[in-house]
């Protein structure tokens, strides 16, 4: 299903549009008479595979509103607008995303309204969007964390491009919240967020939550990447462990990853991040100022476990960097 966003003044326009996406594989998550409004109803329901769009609306322009969101993550957009200037224009051609107008004026025949607009969110979607999905990942991206992780997290996963290749989680957490939280960072960005499931394929802009109270390794199955669970005791206190995962991917995927250990107290990851090191993996580790609890990391770093200490906005780019 694609995830649409509707952002316009008129009540009855958003109407209208809402009746003609129904039933079209087109999810629509929210509307808002405003951009203001739609940044409050965004913690909610997350961000959409596509917004639609009015220009002139009170509180914050549509040109305004691309400016600011695609700051976070550019998303591709249709203009639907009695009147775009050509000041307007050049505006939107400095805006990275990608854009499809249509005039208001078009809805005075709604049944070819209709088909422009599915037609132009089906183009935009399949262009932007689904070009890399459900390719098994060559190379895998492996993160650990604990206290503090959830937020930090959230924050790595709503930045991440689509494309990234995939990525496997081990985050401190009771079993009964995991699917939760997986669920809860598949509302923040365009790739598909699964708590993990026995033999589980990686797939590039995949990433799976380790479930809790099992561990969970990385294997090489003929068909690419795999996960699978392991249960018996805790290691470093944890079950899952960031260490039981680290330590699959040193063995199985060796040079073709990379880890990433988070804000934790205690030292889980640390080792299984040394041995992926020296698997020849890329290895890092968060920095003491962005972290919640500066104990994994710290430990990770001191032990030459992680090749360099970095901040968020550093990790998401060597995510999405890691070709």
């Amino acid at each position: 299903m694609i995830k649409v966003f509707i952002i316009d003044d008129s009540i009855l326009v958003r109407t209208k549009i809402i009746n003609i996406l129904q039933d079209k594989e087109i999810n629509v998550i929210g509307d808002a008479g405003n951009p203001i409004d739609a940044l409050n109803i965004f913690k909610k329901v997350g961000l959409p595979d596509l917004f639609i769009l009015d220009i002139e609306m009170p509180k914050m322009n549509g040109v305004e509103f691309l400016e600011k969101i695609n700051t976070q993550r550019p998303t591709p957009v249709v203009i639907i607008s009695s009147f775009v200037d050509e000041i307007v224009k050049n505006k939107l051609c400095n805006i990275n995303s990608t854009i499809e107008m249509l005039p208001k004026t078009k809805m005075q025949n709604m049944n070819n309204f209709s088909k422009d607009l599915i037609n132009k969110i089906h183009f935009l979607t399949n262009s932007n969007i689904k070009k890399p999905s459900n390719l098994p990942s060559s190379k895998i991206i492996s993160i650990g964390s604990s206290t503090g992780g959830v937020q930090i997290l959230e924050e790595i996963v709503s930045k991440i491009n689509y494309g990234h290749k995939g990525i496997v989680i081990v985050q401190h957490m009771p079993e009964s919240f995991t699917a939760s939280f997986a669920s809860r960072l598949n509302s923040l960005t365009r790739s598909e967020v699964v708590e993990a499931r026995e033999g589980d394929i990686i797939k590039d802009s995949k990433i799976i939550i380790a479930k809790g109270g099992i561990h969970l390794e990385v294997y090489h199955a003929k068909d690419g990447f795999r996960v699978r669970f392991k249960d018996y005791k805790k290691v470093n206190f944890h079950k899952p462990s960031v260490n039981v995962l680290f330590k699959s991917v040193a063995e199985n995927v060796g040079k073709r990853a990379m880890g990433i250990v988070l804000t934790g107290m205690g030292d889980d990851g640390a080792i299984g991040l040394k041995m992926m090191r020296e698997a020849g993996a890329l290895t890092y580790a968060q920095d003491e100022k962005s972290s919640i609890v500066y104990g994994m990391p710290k430990v990770a770093l001191e032990i030459g476990g992680a090749m360099e200490s970095l901040n968020i906005n550093q990790i998401v780019e060597k995510i999405n960097n890691f070709k």
